[in-house]
């Protein structure tokens, strides 16, 4: 048994410890805080698309940082898994993306808007949450074009609608043999504004700068047929 001033003692030190220990925490914590927020790539524009994002109540479909609702995609890394192309794609002309499918509302943002929400999306991709969230398990359609070789863009956004060896989307043709049907001259301009080739078809115009074009044109013209890649 401690004797009253024993006790006594003992809860005012232990009350010192843990309140020195909680401060030297909560010190911590804040010192960690710049660099796990990414703090320093906080441009002007992200924090345009973050007034944006709140303004235009993205977070009544979408969640980020585990806040928000469940009705569509999950948004904090898609940055890293769809990229800045498909991202300007999607918030310029969600239904042209996805005809017939896509649910999302056609805002009509402006394309410096589309710019800030895409570096705001960028930093929240890079925003150090300890592994979260967990990257979704998609098997082979996240996964066999990066393991084949294929161009980030094509693995980020041409999958969304085509497919190759069976992997991809079924919204598009798919593009097994497309470069024994088609050259490379063909192929770019297709690329670069798909309804002046053909007018009336479903392939948007997508945000694609000339190296991409380049690398998909490349990739693309050396899906030959397997009869004539037996030869």
């Amino acid at each position: 048994m401690l004797s009253k001033s024993a006790a006594k003692a003992f809860f005012l030190g232990g009350t010192v410890l843990t309140a020195a220990v909680f401060l030297g925490l909560t010190w911590d914590t804040f010192q960690q805080i710049p660099g796990r927020t990414n703090a320093a790539a906080l441009t002007e524009s992200a924090i345009r698309g973050k007034h944006l994002w709140e303004s235009s109540n993205c977070m009544g479909c979408h969640t980020l940082f585990g806040e928000g609702a469940y009705y569509a995609p999950e948004l904090t890394k898609v940055y890293e898994r769809r990229g800045p192309a498909f991202i300007r794609a999607i918030l310029k002309d969600p239904e042209k993306l996805y005809p017939g499918q896509r649910k999302m509302t056609n805002y009509h943002f402006e394309d410096a808007q589309i710019e800030d929400l895409v570096a705001f999306l960028e930093w929240c991709g890079k925003v150090d949450l300890n592994g979260f969230p967990a990257k979704p398990t998609l098997g082979a359609v996240a996964q066999a074009p990066v393991a084949a070789g294929r161009p980030q863009v094509f693995s980020q956004i041409c999958v969304t609608c085509h497919a190759l060896n069976g992997v991809g989307g079924a919204v598009g043709p798919s593009l097994d043999g497309v470069g024994t049907k088609y050259d490379s001259a063909y192929l770019e301009r297709w690329l670069r504004d798909p309804p002046s080739v053909k007018p009336g078809t479903t392939m948007p115009k997508l945000p694609l700068d000339d190296g991409q074009i380049g690398e998909l044109v490349t990739f693309l013209s050396s899906q030959k047929a397997q009869k004539e890649a037996a030869q």
